[in-house]
Formats: C-alpha cells, structure tokens, sequence
C-alpha cells in the first residue's frame, strides 16, 4: 500500500490523500484548500493525479475542507464512486451546491465592479457541475464492508464530529490503514462520540487541536454571558458558523439558554439557507446525534429562518437587539460578509467566533485583534467586540485524540499526522511518540508513504521504546 498526502500538510484544508493498493488508486477525501492564498491557489493547480486513474473517492464527511473539490474532480474525469454515509451524502447535496452557487455569485459580483486581475473572473466550477458530481455518490451504512474489488475492502465507523462523518479503514493483502476524518468529542452537544477500538496497522490522524485542551467552562453559559451584554448595550450578535455542525449546537444552546430564562427574548435569525437545510437534515436522521425530534422542532419554532436573498438584504435596515447567525464559519465567504461589512463598525454589537479559525482567514484575522478586515474589496472597520467560545468545538481536542488512539486494538506501526497547523500536528506527534512510545510522523505536501511487506517486517522486529512514565 502506498499513500500520497495531497492536502491536509502544515494546513487543516485541502485534505487529500491518494491511497494506492494492489492495482486499485482511491482518494480518501477531496477538500477545497481555504485560508492563505498559496493555499487557495493550489486549488486551480492541475491535480497531481489523472483523476480518470481513480477507482474510488472514500469521503469521511461533508465539510467543503474535505468535499469541495468533488466538482472538479468529476469535471476532470473522474468516473468511479464517490463512496460516503447516507447523511454524508445528504449534506454534501446542500454543502456542494451551495458552495458552487457562492462561486458563481462571487464571480459575478467581482465581474459587475471591476474587482478582478482576471478577465472575466470565473468560479472554480458552476453549480452544474456540483450536480453532475453527486450523480457519482454512493451511499453505505456505518460498520459495513465495500468491497472494491482486487483484494481491497472499506469499512467506515463513526467520527462524532458532525452528522455522517466517518473514519475509514482500507485494507488490501492482510493489512489496513485507518483514516481518522475529522474525530468529534465525548462532550459534544449535539453528536455522538466516535467509535473506538479500531485495528490497523498504519494509522493516518487529524490534529487540528492537537497542542491543546479544550477549556472546562460552559459554552453555553459563555454564549448566554455575551448574549446579555450587548443585548443590554442594544446591539447586534453575529455569529459566522459552518452550515452543518456549529449552526446546530449555537442553535440548542440559545434554545436552552431561552428555556432557562437566561437570555432577553430577542430574535434569533438563521441567514443560511444551507444551514436551514442541514438543520431540517438532523430531524430526518434522528438516532445519529444527541437531539430529540421534540428538541429539532423547538429550535426550528424559535429560529426566524431567511432563505431568500432579498430576506436576507432587509436584515441589514432592521435595528435592535438580536442574533444572526450565518456562513461562512471562517469569514471566507458567504451572507456573514454582507453583515460585517454593514455592523463590524458599531461598538454596540459583537462578533463571535465560535469555532477553529484557519491562518490566513478574515476570522483569524479578528481573533488576532485585527481593527479593519478586507471585504469586496474594501477595508472595514472593526469596532464591534469580537468574542471567542472554544468549548463549542466539534473536533476532539489533545487528550481526546490521544485517547482514540490509545483505544486501538492494538498499536499500529505508524501515525501519519495531517490536518493540523505546524505547531498542532508537531505537538501531537511528540506526544504520541513521548507518551505511547509509537512512531509517529508528520508528513509533508505530497510526501509519499510506502507501506508494504519490508516495512511491515521492520516495525515487527525492530525493539519496542517504553512510553514515558506519567507524571
């Protein structure tokens, strides 16, 4: 077996990985590179790859970090399967088409006010191409087998993390890698903990929190404290937030924070329509996450729900206290843009940063305390307070990681380090080397593994390092 890492290097986008087994060449994952430009500008490279070559595209979840090149990828040639879970599928209906949509609206935009060095400006792939690519899906159950043929078998286990998402095992001749995806948390509140105790015998792991511990206050408390504060100075919330996953847990957590009296009664407004459809997705695949269909319809009775863009555009007359939350949760796009660019200015209201922020971002651009952030073109001032709930986190953080890893059946003979920032990806890897005693790598941008028998040998007979003694 022989991995190429694509994507997902010294970055938490772009995640890629081209698995080549026996006669067989799948790609685990297909994400869109986000952030810093150079990242950016590798998704309009030519891929590395004939993607007509592939036999198989294995998705671990819907996030765009993982899913948006799909529509190119097809585009391109690709013929094969795009082999996901049942939800992963469904969110990768609304997430692809979404993202192709803002593309050609961005397109367009730039096209109508002379805002591009290019001429005309063109979206990386239209909307038709989103809906020719989910013609290729495949949808499997979790704990199943798929057999590709010539040797090669997939199994998926749950992740936590958000609705669908997957680890995915590939074995070929006797032995397996595991891909971690993007793992969730014990404490999530919305999904499920991932499953745990895996065989393999390499093990390929995300690190997107991978040098820290998420905090022990209460997310919930922390939204109902800023909540209350510019409530009080008769502000605005604006809450950028990933359609699928953090749109859900903000929106139980006002749920909550109103049940219990904790909040002002004030409009809560959901200015995403692919947020809107992914929240009604959670109602139709009840048993996968924590809510009730009594708690979906609850959130779904309190939120003022704008789909429309015209809807969305007389947000921006209203006044008075309220709470908006809409994409993109990075600040890289979408309806949060048209907010921030009219409230980022006024001291009464409150950004609030409820997830990772990638580098290179407009979001950890105002997490760094920056006072004037780059939108259509034009520089804005941020005078709003800008807040930062780390508990709301779908990804397991240090000890969780840590802790999945530990629970393997047994210890594999590698761990491939990806999806992180430098600093995570390398703190995760001297834990895991100091901690556990197993050796652990972080690859880099199209570094290439092979995984066969010698080496399978070498690990077998080489002596085992003794984990350091817990302090």
């Amino acid at each position: 077996m022989r991995l190429t890492f694509l994507g997902a290097t010294g970055t938490v986008t772009g995640s890629k990985t081209l698995v080549e087994a026996g006669d067989k060449r799948m790609l685990v994952d297909c994400g869109l590179f986000q952030g810093y430009k150079m990242l950016r500008l590798r998704n309009w490279e030519a891929l590395p790859f004939d993607p007509a070559s592939l036999d198989a595209v294995l998705l671990t979840h819907a996030h765009i970090d993982h899913s948006g090149m799909l529509p190119l990828l097809t585009r391109q040639g690709f013929r094969g399967p795009i082999i996901a879970t049942s939800a992963t599928a469904d969110l990768c209906e609304i997430l692809l088409l979404d993202t192709a949509h803002l593309q050609e609206e961005e397109a367009a935009y730039r096209n109508r006010h002379a805002a591009t060095k290019h001429q005309p400006a063109l979206p990386l792939y239209t909307v038709e191409d989103a809906k020719a690519c989910l013609k290729q899906f495949q949808r499997v159950s979790v704990g199943s087998v798929v057999d590709l043929g010539g040797g090669v078998q997939v199994q998926y286990t749950a992740a936590g993390h958000i609705l669908g998402a997957a680890s995915v095992r590939v074995e070929h001749g006797g032995r397996s890698t595991l891909f971690s995806g993007d793992l969730g948390r014990d404490d999530d509140l919305v999904m499920l903990p991932p499953a745990t105790g895996q065989r393999a015998d390499w093990v390929v792991t995300e690190s997107t929190y991978g040098d820290r511990l998420h905090p022990d206050n209460d997310p919930t408390e922390e939204l109902g404290a800023i909540v209350r504060r510019t409530a009080a100075r008769g502000g605005l919330v604006i809450i950028p937030a990933f359609a699928v996953g953090r749109t859900q847990s903000l929106l139980y957590a006002l749920y909550k924070l109103r049940e219990q009296g904790a909040i002002p009664y004030m409009p809560v407004i959901l200015d995403s329509p692919m947020g809107i459809n992914a929240t009604e997705l959670y109602m139709r695949h009840a048993g996968e996450h924590r809510l009730s269909h009594e708690d979906c319809e609850h959130i779904t009775r309190m939120t003022r729900l704008v789909r429309s863009v015209d809807e969305s555009k007389a947000l921006l007359n209203e006044h008075g206290p309220r709470v908006i939350i809409a994409g993109s949760g990075m600040v890289t796009g979408g309806r949060v843009l048209h907010h921030l660019f009219h409230h980022a200015g006024d001291a009464h209201n409150t950004i609030v940063l409820s997830g990772f922020q990638a580098g290179g971002t407009r979001g950890a651009d105002l997490l760094a305390g920056e006072r004037s952030i780059k939108i259509f073109g034009d520089y804005v001032k941020v005078r709003a307070e800008v807040a930062q709930i780390e508990g709301l986190s779908a990804h397991a953080d240090q000890a969780g990681l840590l802790g999945w890893l530990k629970a393997l059946e047994r210890p594999p003979q590698r761990v491939f380090i990806v999806h992180g920032e430098p600093a995570a990806a390398d703190q995760l890897r001297r834990r895991i080397d100091e901690d556990l005693g197993w050796d652990a790598c972080v690859p880099d941008y199209r570094d290439t593994a092979e995984l066969g028998e010698a080496a399978y040998r070498a690990h077998r007979d080489a002596p085992r390092r003794k984990p350091r003694a817990a302090s």
